[in-house]
């Protein structure tokens, strides 16, 4: 249920941009895949799922500051976790949930000291989403593939989906 409320919070809030709406809800399905796959417990699975739908909340706030099309990667992982922190309690989340979502949220751009299944989830989720919105070539997926996939269904998926 509060996952459902954080998807209709999240569509809500990025009201109007229908293309990053549809990003964060196939980043969540396929994190949630993964995640199953994956064999998460339940708690990982539900931050996991959190994070997938709210991992890009920074945009709004660093294209406000900095100008539509001018939020890097870094901007997001700090703008977002106190965008999402307000969003998550005013839902009810609890705060050890929501200190570990707003650690992925501005985490979800670094690829070294990945600290957890959710994380190295999340990213391959994101990735797997990037490489088809950006068009990505079959030479670059492979490569970043063998670089930051670790989980197997991720690895699993990317080959499939890309035929690599």
């Amino acid at each position: 249920m509060q996952l459902q409320q954080l998807l209709e919070a999240m569509i809500a809030y990025m009201g109007g941009d229908a293309r990053r709406i549809q990003h964060f809800i196939k980043v969540h399905a396929l994190a949630q895949l993964i995640g199953r796959q994956e064999q998460l417990n339940e708690r990982t699975q539900f931050i996991l799922e959190a994070a997938a739908l709210t991992h890009d909340i920074g945009i709004k706030n660093g294209e406000a500051k900095f100008g539509v099309g001018k939020c890097s990667g870094k901007t997001q992982e700090l703008e977002g976790p106190p965008a999402a922190a307000e969003l998550l309690a005013k839902l009810g989340f609890a705060p050890d949930v929501c200190e570990r979502v707003c650690y992925l949220i501005g985490h979800h751009h670094t690829y070294t000291n990945i600290d957890g299944m959710d994380y190295q989830i999340l990213v391959e989720a994101d990735f797997l989403v990037n490489f088809y919105e950006d068009g990505m070539s079959k030479e670059a997926i492979q490569t970043a593939c063998g670089r930051i996939f670790k989980t197997a269904s991720g690895i699993r998926l990317c080959r499939q989906m890309f035929g690599i």
